[in-house]
């Protein structure tokens, strides 16, 4: 595979996303056979959506376009270290491989850092700067007693 081709593939799409009130960040997905499967762009702003980071819509696309959740003989380039969210899709999504441009550090210099992400990750969940709360409720198991006892699940 010709990695730096696909990488510039990546970095093409960020830059055009910016022309287009994007945000800097591009990524593609290909197969086995070098095939991108998969594009995205940052459309966080203009879909009003904070999960609309590159590499979310191209695991979003090449999911739809292989019709599977699971992206493991894949490999992910991207214009830009993938953020906390887009790490975790990653995992979920079991790509094979990521290949990155530029890293967290440059893209705060430019005023995407996520490094309090990281950060709160860390803290105990009442110490977070949004808190969280555990409710105990006993009804808390039963979506997975209905999971465990579903006979057409698919695992994941």
């Amino acid at each position: 595979m010709n990695n730096k081709l696909y990488l510039n593939q990546a970095i093409q799409l960020a830059v055009e996303n910016v022309s287009n009130n994007g945000g800097p960040f591009g990524a593609v997905i290909i197969n086995k056979q070098g095939e991108i499967i998969g594009r995205g762009q940052n459309r966080v702003t203009d879909c009003n959506d904070p999960t609309a980071h590159a590499e979310i819509q191209a695991i979003r696309q090449a999911c739809e376009n292989l019709q599977t959740f699971q992206l493991d003989t894949c490999t992910l380039y991207t214009s830009c270290e993938p953020c906390p969210m887009c790490l975790g899709a990653i995992y979920w999504a079991r790509l094979e491989k990521v290949y990155y441009a530029a890293d967290q550090n440059l893209a705060a210099a430019s005023g995407f850092d996520d490094a309090f992400i990281y950060d709160e990750i860390a803290k105990h969940h009442e110490a977070r700067s949004i808190p969280f709360h555990l409710l105990p409720l006993k009804e808390k198991v039963l979506p997975f007693k209905v999971w465990d006892q579903h006979t057409a699940k698919v695992e994941y």
